[in-house]
């Protein structure tokens, strides 16, 4: 497979591996790896958490309430430190 870098982001691989004493393909290989395990990780969280909303082992939270629960605990520490 070839992949095409931006300019900067070849010198950037290649900064890489002379520091790590990597090959650059390896370096990019690892990468991608990780990179698609990352998202792999991600896809199946968000599928469990679909699917325990659809059986309705969760309840979803209203999205002010989203917003309201982090505002009221920073006031609270602001109102608990004067």
């Amino acid at each position: 497979m070839e992949v095409n870098l931006t300019p900067d982001a070849q010198t950037k691989l290649e900064e890489m591996a002379r520091a790590s004493g990597r090959g650059s393909d390896e370096l990019l290989e690892d990468a991608v790896i990780g990179l698609y395990d990352e998202l792999a990780f991600a896809r199946q969280t968000l599928d469990r958490r679909f699917d325990d909303l659809e059986s309705g082992r969760v309840k979803p939270i209203p999205g002010d309430e989203v917003f309201a629960r982090p505002r009221a605990r920073s006031a609270a520490r602001r109102a608990g430190h004067r």
